[in-house]
């Protein structure tokens, strides 16, 4: 069988380089794409190379990049163009391959592997990519290859992105002088909390990883210490599949607030609302679900607070009070009291809607009828047509997600 190749294309300070490429007085100038100033939401989304130098980092709170870069000129966010821009991009590496993954709205995976007798060997081809993308786009794009997803992915992040050519091959052969040298929190998989675990066990470094003895991790950690040990030895069976998100594994919705949520009563109408938004998704994908789950954050930077909990429910469904039912029963257990910055929902174990236990309980057709109603008035109308009483009041952003695409303004 021919030898895999495996790209990881990945688009170099994505919605900072829209933006320059659509206002080249800015070529010169640092830029920052964050949310609104003038609220708590104000993260950096973005920076362009220039504002990182003077050390601005994504998801860092605006105010802190603002010391940091104060000439910096702070744009915000325009999510149709961006989205706009990344389906064009899907466009053009359609050009090389039609078996094209998007993995995130600036990361897409490539198989290449039967491309080469048209457009020459890897790295012409990865060369032939980032010139057509910087022609057609304005944008730079990063390369990374592999025989796999895995350490495409690795070649991309850890290597493509310092190299002043944008691209790398990290392969079996070169895998120990390379990635095997990076610190354990390198590697893609592992967080914070794993980071600390590893670091326990005296694995401090990929390589340590790779060689530590299987039968320990999987005895730790089951299936994800088998999967972590492989990620570190550069294994992964994976296909590029242009199929990747026909089958959803959860539907889940996530809000940052404006301010402080201190009271029950306004924590629930926001409960409510992002229900609804999960269960309208869930309808429109034709999905049912059976387990719901809650993610909480606390106000705070300096101590954090939350958790993360999940209900499973006794028969599936894509209702709204269904959802709004569970998420508040796991609210009420587990809120600390203290002011919330953020919350989540997510329906999961999904199922879809042709196959499904009805439960003689419950008047599942009265409610079937009156989200067709709901969804009806929705798609013609759009999402503020018709609104709970709830989202009126001040604690409600029905209104202000209206006009939001992935929570930041179109």
């Amino acid at each position: 069988m021919k030898k895999k190749v495996i790209f990881l294309v990945d688009m170099q300070s994505f919605y900072a380089s829209i933006e320059k490429a659509a206002h080249p007085e800015l070529a010169h100038q640092p830029v920052i794409i964050s949310g609104d100033p003038e609220r708590r939401s104000g993260v950096v989304l973005a920076a362009c190379p220039l504002a990182k130098k003077y050390g601005v980092q994504n998801a860092s709170r605006l105010w802190e990049a603002q010391k940091q870069c104060p000439q910096a000129v702070v744009l915000r966010p325009r999510m149709q163009l961006y989205v706009d821009f990344s389906v064009q991009i899907t466009n053009i590496l359609n050009q090389f391959t039609d078996l094209v993954e998007v993995y995130s709205i600036d990361e897409q995976f490539l198989d290449v592997t039967a491309s080469q007798r048209l457009f020459g060997d890897p790295l012409t081809i990865a060369k032939k990519i980032q010139s057509t993308i910087m022609n057609d786009m304005g944008i730079r794009a990063r390369v990374g290859i592999g025989p796999n997803k895995i350490l495409a992915k690795m070649a991309c992040d850890q290597f493509a992105k310092k190299n002043e050519n944008g691209i790398f091959q990290l392969d079996f052969d070169n895998i120990e002088g390379n990635m095997w040298k990076l610190p354990i929190e390198k590697l893609f998989g592992v967080g914070s909390k794993m980071e600390r675990h590893l670091k326990r066990m005296g694995i401090r470094t990929i390589g340590h990883l790779a060689n530590f003895p299987l039968h320990i991790l999987k005895k730790r950690w089951g299936i994800n210490g088998e999967v972590l040990w492989q990620t570190a030895n550069g294994i992964d069976y994976s296909p590029v599949t242009v199929k990747t998100h026909d089958q959803r594994k959860a539907i889940g919705h996530h809000m940052t607030l404006p301010r402080d949520y201190d009271r029950l009563q306004d924590i629930k109408v926001v409960l409510l609302e992002l229900s609804e938004e999960v269960a309208r998704r869930a309808r429109f994908k034709n999905y049912m679900g059976s387990t719901v789950s809650l993610g909480v954050r606390g106000a705070s930077f300096e101590t954090p607070t939350g958790f993360h909990r999940q209900l499973k429910l006794t028969s599936p469904t894509h209702f709204d009070i269904d959802i709004f039912h569970a998420a508040c029963q796991l609210f009420q257990k587990y809120w600390d009291g203290l002011p919330v910055r953020s919350i989540g929902v997510t329906l999961s174990q999904l199922q879809t809607v042709h196959h499904y236990q009805l439960n003689l309980f419950d008047s599942e057709l009265k409610k079937e009828k009156i989200n067709q109603a709901l969804d009806f008035i929705y798609i013609k109308y759009g999402p503020t047509a018709l609104i709970r009483a709830s989202s009126l009041s001040e604690a409600g952003q029905a209104f202000d997600r209206a006009g939001k695409i992935g929570g930041h303004y179109k």
